[in-house]
């Protein structure tokens, strides 16, 4: 049992036993987790490892089945977030939970339990200066929340559970939406003031980056169990990955094939010439976006969610059209017909495929016969479909590709995640590929998942495929690409060789600061 510490304002956590199931689910099976006060404690674990559910039983939206809570030592009964802040516990979330129209000061004062019906803003804002004086950093009061940038709107976030005394902070994935220096700035004030005793942290991430950057110790999950945890000093990347994924297996990663030293440039194969693109209501989402990809090379556009990328790919696939700028694929106009993209061998791996790119009542044999049910040999007489080779082409990428499937005929909505990506990714990859467009490959998947998809990219851009990949992931990026272009405000607005540029530098263009 953890003891409160004489003079430290930083609460102690723990939790002993915790059990939470939903009907035979069990999302949480005897999870015990402990943070020292004034720590800063990861939590990781793979999509559905029950780092949610975990969260969401020590903050009241939830209540355990089995087990208990202790803050400072003592029993603590958490019915709902509001006994939660009362306790001085506090959460940021992957998404802002503050008003936009309000300003930071207003957003402030309203989140008080005890806020007047008729405030006295005169007061209440001597009260927030002398607060913000206190605090290691600072948040605009004065603008409206709408007007403010990502990492202005998380630091609000979180002087917002200072404002309100909460002395232990649950992050969830808190730097999703920001910058490699905001993250790093944030970050590293809280690290700051769990130093100082002042606050604890437990921060969900599944970026090993932060967590050895930033974390004291970590705990991790594993299908509703914990698997390990201890001081971050003394674990490694691999041992913390290898206890997050169990025994499952990972495929070798496919090696870069470099080119030989001396040899001209590669063909362009996929050309970006001045895309302009409007949202409904007319306002600019793509700026006269410019942009080559050569043939065995993979370009990463990086950049903060929000800034183009998704009308980027809608426009490559015909969901949004363009006021102006052309696309071209080896010198060719290219429309985003279906017959188009045949004809020049485009290829895609959309964002949630499920929801994208796939019917998910169909079968997993349909699904992946999208591409070709119309061409010989899954027709005959061009109009007679023959669902035979259908099947057998279908059977035959389930066991190249390893997607996990009862048969052929199951519906694809019924496969997790990371078998739907595999799925769509066979069904993409079945054919000569020139240009290979892929948004966010790997988000929400397991390990092994994602070191095979991470695999398939790069084979294709080793066999001379010109690759487009669009990902919120930085890291994901600088290990696949051997270019990075930066979208700020729907244009490129940097550009250059992976072994030329680095995170500093990228992170100034994502953030606007060239």
């Amino acid at each position: 049992m953890i003891e409160a510490r004489t003079g430290v304002r930083a609460l102690a956590l723990e939790t002993i036993g915790m059990t939470k199931t939903f009907g035979a689910l069990a999302a949480l099976d005897d999870v015990s987790l402990r943070v020292e006060p004034g720590s800063f404690h990861a939590l990781l674990g793979e999509n559905g490892a029950g780092k949610s559910t975990l969260v969401k039983c020590i903050m009241g939206f939830y209540q355990a089945e089995q087990g208990s809570l202790l803050l400072d030592g003592a029993q603590a009964v958490v019915r709902n977030p509001r006994d939660a802040r009362a306790l001085g516990l506090g959460m940021v979330y992957q998404h802002f939970t503050l008003v936009p129209c309000l300003t930071g000061a207003e957003n402030l004062v309203i989140s008080r339990a005890d806020a007047p019906a008729v405030i006295d803003w005169a007061k209440e804002k001597r009260a927030l200066s002398a607060f913000l004086d206190r605090m290691p950093f600072r948040a605009p009061l004065d603008a409206p929340v709408s007007q403010l940038a990502a990492g202005e709107k998380q630091k609000l976030e979180i002087l917002k559970l200072l404002y309100l005394d909460q002395r232990l902070l649950i992050l969830d994935e808190p730097t999703s939406v920001l910058t490699p220096q905001e993250a790093d700035e944030i970050l590293g004030l809280l690290k700051g003031m769990t130093d100082a005793k002042e606050i604890s942290v437990v921060m969900i991430t599944h970026k090993f980056r932060e967590v050895t950057a930033f974390a004291d110790s970590v705990t991790i999950l594993r299908r509703g169990r914990r698997v390990g945890g201890g001081l971050v000093a003394q674990m490694s990347t691999q041992e913390m990955g290898g206890l997050m994924i169990g025994d499952t297996q990972i495929s070798a990663r496919a090696a870069r094939a470099e080119r030989p030293p001396g040899s001209p440039p590669a063909e362009t194969v996929l050309e970006l010439a001045g895309l302009l693109a409007t949202d409904e209501e007319g306002i600019d989402v793509l700026d006269r976006v410019n942009l080559k990809v050569r043939a065995g090379e993979i370009v990463g556009i990086a950049g903060v969610s929000g800034n183009g990328q998704a009308p980027l790919v809608e426009a490559l696939s015909g969901q949004r059209t363009l006021r102006d700028g052309r696309i071209f694929i080896r010198q060719q106009a290219f429309e985003p017909t279906r017959d188009a993209y045949h004809r020049l061998k485009v290829f895609g791996l959309p964002e949630e495929p499920l929801k994208n790119a796939t019917v998910p009542h169909m079968t997993v044999a349909e699904n992946m016969a999208f591409r070709s049910f119309d061409r010989p040999p899954n027709t005959r007489f061009g109009w007679w479909l023959s669902p035979g080779p259908m099947r057998s082409k279908a059977r035959e990428l389930i066991a190249r590709y390893r997607v996990k499937t009862q048969s052929p005929e199951s519906a694809i909505g019924d496969l997790s995640g990371g078998n739907v990506q595999r799925a769509v990714l066979a069904r993409e990859l079945s054919g000569e590929v020139d240009v290979l467009i892929v948004a966010n490959p790997c988000f929400g998947l397991d390990f092994g998942s994602v070191s095979e998809i991470r695999s398939r990219i790069m084979e294709q851009r080793n066999s001379g495929a010109a690759v487009l990949l669009i990902s919120e992931d930085l890291d994901e990026i600088l290990e696949l690409s051997d270019k990075v272009a930066v979208m700020s405000q729907g244009r490129i607005a940097y550009v250059a060789p992976v072994g030329e540029t680095d995170r500093a530098t990228i992170g100034r263009h994502m953030a606007g600061h060239a």
